[in-house]
């Protein structure tokens, strides 16, 4: 999907920029990763469906919303597929760097609003780390969006795929079906079961998510580096879940345009920090 050419900020000029943007401007950063997924997924995946999401959201925006689609920052924090060729990784300190660093220069143009629009479950906590600091150092509204996080269609998945397809499974293949579908190798298709179920199936409370989750690589949770069954895949559902995710993405933005940045606390001047 292509946006006019007015959505995307490395289209303007400078001057363009300059004239703009302002406090109303809502600026989408789109945060991916360059990974292994299994045989049948290409290394984009991640990038494919985070630029994907994000151009149909902003497809469904109203003409009056100043938002722009900036340049996704396509490399991330991949440590748990590290031991996979074709990974590429940033360092915990250097993924941080890159999102404070790129920020402080949205900041720099005038830009008060900032989302961060997460693709890759490996940069959340990058992502919460660089959010907090952008707001302590350039007074921006920041909000973390990781899709994943947003709640699928109703009875898209059964609940264990949802729980434990987390890198290469029916909702990522699916997805590319749709967006990318020459991309994908659907003779290798396959079911991939994760130790997630295993521990599950036996009731344990520790598990790689959850409310307890444990450090974990790829290939501690299958030695294939994914998870999921992605024999459930296919371009409908695609389709829908693009289409799901894409609009929830639209309301946050545009909550986030309507965001009245006086609910932000001032900062306290020095006499009233020290007041008991």
């Amino acid at each position: 999907m292509s946006l006019p050419a007015h959505r995307y900020w490395s289209n303007l000029s400078t001057e363009d920029i300059r004239q703009r943007v302002g406090p109303a401007t809502v600026a989408v950063l789109p945060l991916a990763a360059i990974e292994q997924h299994g045989p049948h997924l290409p290394l984009s995946t991640d990038l494919d469906i985070g630029m994907g999401l994000a151009e149909a959201a902003f497809a469904r925006l109203p003409a009056e919303i100043d938002a722009l689609l900036l340049p996704p920052l396509a490399i991330g924090l991949s440590l748990e597929h590290a031991h996979f060729p074709g990974t590429l990784s940033l360092s915990p300190t250097t993924a941080q760097a890159v999102i404070a660093e790129v920020g402080g220069s949205i900041a720099a143009a005038g830009v008060r609003r900032l989302i961060l629009f997460n693709s890759h479950g490996g940069n959340k906590a990058v992502v919460d780390l660089a959010a907090l600091g952008l707001r302590a150092t350039h007074d921006m509204l920041v909000v973390r969006a990781n899709y994943f996080r947003f709640a699928p269609p109703a009875d898209a998945l059964p609940a264990q795929e949802l729980r434990h397809g987390l890198h290469g499974g029916a909702l990522e293949t699916s997805m590319m079906l749709h967006l990318a579908p020459a991309k994908v190798r659907t003779d290798a298709l396959a079911n991939w079961s994760s130790l997630g179920c295993t521990l599950a199936d036996h009731d344990r409370r520790l598990g790689p998510e959850g409310e307890a989750g444990f450090a974990w690589l790829a290939e501690d949770l299958n030695p294939a580096g994914v998870t999921g069954n992605a024999l459930l895949a296919n371009a409908a559902l695609g389709a829908r879940l693009v289409e799901h995710f894409a609009a929830v993405l639209a309301e946050l933005i545009l909550d986030t345009a309507r965001f009245d940045l006086a609910w932000l606390g001032s900062r306290p001047q020095a006499d009233q920090a020290r007041q008991p």
